[in-house]
């Protein structure tokens, strides 16, 4: 089925002038539809509909804005697997995963709906006899809402629900390669029985959508998932504004695996093989490093290696793929311009890394690995967002924890080990926002806070409760009654 499709704005849907397709990556002879690309002008009436919802929508009854996510996160679940299907299908990661996604995604809600009847706040003495002293939190008031393509419903989800949850109202930009997903999820919110204004679905190119958030008065706050690159100009921009708005990033890793020569082998092959591979290596909690001690490093090299020949690329919608297509040319050619930059640096290209010819036409690609690798190659330094592993040979745990740690990146960081000593030191000394033991890097729950140090994340926490640092505003008030 081809999708055609329209905005979301002022409680309406909307036509676009200028249309774009959208691909499947598993086979590119599938347009999965034709998707709006939006003006300037469209985001500025989206904006101002927001302005103009926010004064109710602020001010509604828990109880409302409950029963409303509820709704939202019920049909999620209720259609997971044509839901998953859709993302599998424009995103190209297997459908077993995008159905997971999409469960996530309406866990969140789910979460969510219940954090509006858990609100609170604080009432403590003052230091001044007979006066009180409340501690409130407030919404903040028009946020915008950036996406990336790897994760089309849960980053959403994770920015949306907990937006609405304390009364503010949204301006949506999901990424331009994963439309399909945005519309459908938008579809739902829009039938959950918002008022007109408070959610607004703006489709369209960061550089038009994205620009007119950030320079728009009204709009309060921007929440963004994306590179480093446009990170860092979103925020200095965000900072520069008048009045400053709020800014909350998510930006990338290089987040380092751990093997210790005490690690369970067959443990450690199948987290780096999930972490490393799975997703296409498309995701930011990828482990892209893997910092092997040289008691198991050639057992661990030649058990991940054999490992990988088992791995089954395809379709991602065909039953038994393991690992979709690359999502986009674009990224593929990143891919392999980095193989080439590892071969060039001296690593040694121990397996994977060609393309691969399928039924149907698609960005496939062997999943790859890299050994002989210094810390300080550009293939240790560098996000490459796609399949591609490197292992960093050293000799002892204390080495492991400095050349994990040395990182422009601390998202998220990982030991295999059985050593309950070094698992405890590793947890409290690991440059990171996010640790694992025995488990892949990639792979979090979605009622506990998500986020890393340095250049991964800059702001507030996103997910669980600590989502309210973000989309709401502390007030204290003084009464002498």
């Amino acid at each position: 089925m081809t999708i055609h499709a329209k905005n979301f704005i002022a409680g309406e849907w909307v036509e676009a002038r200028e249309m774009a397709p959208d691909l499947n990556p598993s086979n590119t002879d599938d347009v999965v539809g034709q998707f709006p690309r939006a003006s300037a002008a469209d985001a500025e009436k989206a904006i101002a509909a927001a302005k103009a919802a926010f004064p109710a929508w602020s001010r509604s009854s828990i109880q409302e804005r409950h029963d409303i996510l509820k709704k939202i996160g019920d049909e999620i679940l209720a259609r997971k697997d044509e839901l998953g299907r859709l993302l599998s299908r424009e995103e190209g990661k297997t459908l077993a995963e995008g159905i997971g996604e999409t469960v996530r995604a309406g866990q969140i809600f789910l979460f969510f709906s219940g954090e509006c009847l858990r609100l609170a706040g604080e009432k403590v003495p003052s230091v001044r006899p007979g006066v009180d002293v409340e501690i409130t939190r407030e919404p903040i008031g028009v946020v915008g809402l950036i996406t990336p393509w790897n994760f089309p419903i849960a980053i959403p989800a994770w920015k949306i629900a907990p937006a609405l949850a304390y009364g503010n109202c949204v301006v949506f930009k999901p990424a331009d390669l994963v439309p399909a997903t945005a519309h459908a999820l938008s579809e739902i919110i829009v039938r959950a029985g918002l008022p007109a204004g408070v959610f607004n679905l703006v489709m369209g190119r960061g550089s038009v959508v994205g620009e007119a958030m950030l320079r728009s008065r009204d709009v309060v706050a921007v929440s963004f998932t994306g590179s480093v690159a446009t990170g860092r100009k979103l925020a200095a921009t965000c900072i520069e504004s008048d009045p400053m708005k709020k800014v909350q990033l998510e930006m990338g890793g290089k987040n380092p695996f751990v093997v210790l020569d005490d690690a369970d082998l067959k443990t450690a092959v199948e987290c780096t093989v999930n972490a490393a591979f799975f997703s296409t290596g498309q995701r930011c909690t990828a482990s892209s490093r893997v910092i092997v001690t040289g008691g198991i490093h050639d057992r661990f090299v030649d058990a991940l290696t054999e490992r990988m020949k088992s791995l089954v690329v395809d379709d991602a919608l065909k039953p038994g793929t393991q690992i979709g297509p690359v999502v986009d040319q674009s990224q593929l050619d990143q891919n392999l311009s980095y193989l080439k930059i590892g071969r060039d640096e001296g690593a040694t290209l121990k397996a994977g890394g060609e393309l691969l010819n399928r039924a149907t036409p698609g960005f496939y690609m062997a999943p790859a690995l890299f050994t002989g690798v210094d810390n300080s190659m550009r293939i240790a330094r560098e996000e490459i967002f796609g399949p591609v592993a490197a292992v960093i040979r050293v000799k002892d745990y204390d080495e492991a924890l400095a050349v994990a740690n040395d990182t422009s990146f601390g998202l998220s960081s990982g030991i295999c080990t059985t050593s309950l000593k070094y698992a405890s030191h590793f947890k409290r000394n690991a440059d990171a926002g996010m640790v694992m033991v025995n488990l892949p890097t990639a792979g979090v729950d979605y009622h506990v806070p998500f986020g890393g140090r340095k250049g991964s994340s800059y702001g507030p926490r996103e997910q669980g409760r600590y989502a309210q640092e973000f989309y709401t505003t502390v007030k204290t008030s003084y009464t002498l009654p």
